[in-house]
């Protein structure tokens, strides 16, 4: 079983923390969004994945498929890198996995996380498309129904024809199958939405073959988008995980509050403060003589003397002497009382 992620997006919309780090690689509670999809595949699947094949941007270094090659190792399976040096959409994407585009697979698209119960039925189906009902369909891809059969995938569509979202998960039983009619795309420059090479137009030719389309729900779809998005389905995770916090004065906790629900990476160090609720500290971070609740602090990251609600602080920067909702990239540093604010 292949797993087929197209990640070579730039995640514009969650600048400043995407411009070292692609977004699906930054972490949520002390794991990457990668990560996170492979652990649920892992747990659901009647068949172990045995490949992981990533489709990366043209810019990406070393560092990001040495991430990419510890995750799969860590779960057992073999990694494979291609490139999308244009964006062209989604199929095209999927397409630049190349010849690992045959036997058995899921292609999943990094943005979002979800959750699913295990024991996914993959049989008797050519592919199995995974859906969530939503209010406003026409910023998604919909699986349209007849008789409750699947009879056509539509991109984006403007008109209410259905409100089951495709979430950018698919099992094919056949890749090969689904790269034929991708190729019939490129190759005859049939373009969807945004006049892009969409994946639902190769699928809706597979279904019009004939093929036989299943469908599967996910118990929670959480966006990971957006920086407000991002910052929600952390705090969602936060809730979900929550382990017990440690006691004052112990495990880098000094005279300090916690208010649950907090995540607590490796070697973080909290003192004179009031954390939470909703709040992670990944590994490193450091939080001093602050109140802060409703924030992300990612790898090394450090606060003092602030007070945050909402805010990101990329990793390794450092943030002094705050009254905002402060959204500061990596290694970058910001001390307000350096620059003569008044806080008292």
């Amino acid at each position: 079983m292949k797993l087929i992620i197209p990640m070579a997006g730039r995640g514009t919309r969650v600048r400043p923390h995407s411009h070292v780090t692609p977004k699906p690689l930054l972490p949520i509670c002390g794991k990457s969004m990668v990560e996170r999809i492979i652990d649920t595949f892992t747990k659901v699947l009647p068949r172990p994945m045995t490949d992981g094949v990533f489709v990366l941007g043209p810019d990406f270094g070393e560092t990001v498929s040495d991430d990419l090659s510890a995750i799969c190792e860590r779960h057992g399976m073999n990694a494979h890198f291609r490139v999308q040096d244009e964006a062209m959409g989604t199929a095209h994407a999927v397409a630049c996995a190349g010849d690992h585009l045959e036997g058995e697979g899921i292609v999943v698209f990094a943005d979002t996380l979800f959750y699913m119960e295990p024991g996914i039925d993959l049989s008797e189906s050519d592919v199995v498309v995974w859906v969530k009902e939503v209010e406003d369909p026409s910023r998604f891809g919909v699986a349209v129904r007849k008789d409750g059969r699947i009879v056509a995938l539509v991109e984006k569509p403007q008109t209410l024809i259905s409100n089951e979202a495709l979430i950018g998960i698919y099992y094919v039983r056949d890749l090969s199958l689904l790269k034929n009619a991708i190729d019939y795309l490129i190759e005859n420059k049939v373009t969807g939405h945004g006049k892009e090479y969409q994946l639902t137009d190769a699928f809706d030719r597979l279904l019009k073959d004939g093929k036989i389309f299943r469908s599967a729900s996910v118990t929670a779809w959480l966006d990971g988008g957006t920086i407000d998005a991002f910052l929600s389905t952390t705090m969602d995770i936060v809730a979900r995980e929550q382990s017990p916090l440690p006691v004052n004065g112990s495990n880098g906790v000094e005279d300090s509050v916690l208010i649950p629900p907090v995540y607590i990476g490796k070697d973080v160090r909290i003192v004179r403060s009031v954390v939470g609720p909703d709040v992670s500290l990944e590994s490193g971070a450091c939080v001093s003589d602050t109140r802060i609740k409703h924030s992300i602090i990612f790898e090394g990251g450090t606060v003092s003397e602030s007070i945050l609600d909402g805010a990101l602080i990329g990793k390794s920067a450092t943030l002094r002497g705050s009254y905002l909702c402060a959204n500061l990239g990596d290694h970058s540093e910001i001390s307000a009382t350096d620059q003569g604010y008044d806080r008292q």
